[in-house]
């Protein structure tokens, strides 16, 4: 709790995965993936309550064998076209009813962030709370020269950006380390954008998602890096 404010931590990890097969268990220098985030959420003191939201029983046992709760997801909620909106207000609505348990925040975390830092979740619980802002993001810094394609010719976003990458101006693209959501507008809007939406810059492994087999190879790697 921080500021008296009631936290949920929800990590939605559902058993369909059409690029990698069992993405969220699959393991990662020797354990599950899940396991990375429970661990990180454990950590983080402003959290009241972490649960797991998912459809899959295999999912379910890792999730309890590394300290985190269950909440089971309807398979109608779980679905490739379900955002992560409906399962983050079933798990509010399931530990309300069955638990009578109350949360002023929801914070996400994407069971594909193995690398996310305890500190980095407090820093965003923390910055939402002492503000007046609705939801926060984190963002990745990049100095690539981003933009549209129209009719095979590409528009850039910053127009005229030089040719050295070292002189560009610096432009954010969303991360999905951590999300934090005030309930009331969760509910009220039924998403985590916000059109003031505050941000969080994470950089380096912090960014790392992991989405095809190409991020595992790369994961592997830096935990090698690490030690771990």
């Amino acid at each position: 709790m921080y500021k008296g404010l009631r936290t949920l931590a929800v990590i939605p990890a559902r058993g369909g995965s059409k690029e990698i097969p069992g993405k969220n268990i699959r393991p990662l220098a020797g354990r599950p993936l899940l396991a990375y985030t429970i661990e990180q959420a454990l950590a983080v003191p402003e959290l009241d309550v972490t649960v797991v939201s998912t459809d899959d029983g295999e999912i379910a046992d890792v999730a309890l064998r590394f300290g985190g709760r269950v909440v089971e997801r309807p398979a109608e909620l779980a679905g490739d076209e379900a955002p992560t909106e409906w399962a983050l207000i079933h798990a509010l609505d399931h530990l309300e009813q069955t638990a009578e348990e109350v949360f002023d925040l929801v914070v996400v975390l994407e069971p594909t962030s193995p690398f996310r830092r305890p500190e980095t979740i407090s820093r965003c619980i923390r910055e939402l709370a002492d503000s007046m802002a609705n939801s926060l993001l984190t963002l990745e810094e990049t100095y690539k020269n981003i933009g549209t394609r129209e009719n095979g010719l590409f528009r850039p976003v910053i127009p005229g950006q030089p040719r050295r990458r070292q002189d560009r101006q610096p432009l954010f693209v969303e991360s999905s380390t951590v999300y934090v959501c005030r309930v009331p507008h969760l509910r009220d809007t039924g998403w985590l954008v916000s059109d003031d939406w505050l941000s969080v810059v994470v950089r380096g492994n912090e960014a790392v998602d992991i989405n095809e087999l190409a991020d595992f190879v790369l994961a592997e790697s830096l935990m090698k890096d690490q030690g771990r």
